[in-house]
């Protein structure tokens, strides 16, 4: 995966109202597919009178074609989905699911109308959009004495880390989170604080 470039830093929303039809277009970041469903299914639940829910994503960086997926969500086949997975993958922005919510207004749009419609939603949010930049993040394994929690904590913060995980039995057993490029460096000064008692295991 690319480690450089730019994801949501915060949830975005716009609405238009199209020939008496109201389309609410919700962009939020999501790391897989799993993460998009979950936003898809929640946009739903919160709009439940809604006739149409529309969904596309890209979990991966900008233009990625892996981590990709869309729904119609029962409006024509080709008309919602496939136009708004065109948008997200043609940002520069990766990581992100958008849903457009249609409200119907009794007019049909046609199948050019609906095109033009969830497509541009996704457009008109992806503008209003604020980004931040991408960090790569690796887990990595620690084991070490509870006399050394200090000295970890103190390291996570200069490193920009943190604990995901933790267990204690004779040793505490820690899954940490670093940026990539932070790794090595983390590495080196947990070797040298502890005379190198300390060193990372690999995790994912």
């Amino acid at each position: 995966m690319a480690t450089s470039f730019l994801v949501p830093a915060a949830p975005a929303s716009t609405e238009e109202v199209i020939k008496r039809s109201r389309f609410i277009t919700v962009i939020e970041a999501v790391s897989s597919g799993a993460e998009a469903r979950a936003f898809h299914a929640r946009m739903r639940a919160e709009h439940p009178d809604a006739r149409h829910h529309c969904l596309a994503f890209n979990a991966g960086p900008p233009g990625c074609s892996r981590d990709i997926g869309c729904s119609d969500d029962g409006e024509p086949s080709g008309s919602a989905g496939r136009p708004m997975l065109a948008v997200v993958q043609g940002a520069d922005v990766g990581q992100f699911a958008a849903v457009v919510i249609r409200y119907s207004g009794g007019i049909k749009l046609g199948v050019g109308g609906l095109v033009r419609a969830y497509a541009g939603g996704v457009k008109q949010a992806l503008e209003v959009l604020q980004t931040k930049a991408y960090v790569a993040q690796i887990s990595v394994t620690l084991r070490c004495d509870y006399a050394d929690m200090p000295l970890l904590e103190y390291l996570l913060e200069l490193h920009q880390g943190k604990v995901l995980e933790q267990s204690f039995a004779q040793q505490v057993e820690l899954i940490l989170q670093l940026p990539l490029t932070q790794r090595q460096p983390f590495q080196q000064t947990l070797a040298d604080r502890s005379s190198g008692r300390l060193n990372l295991d690999s995790g994912d």
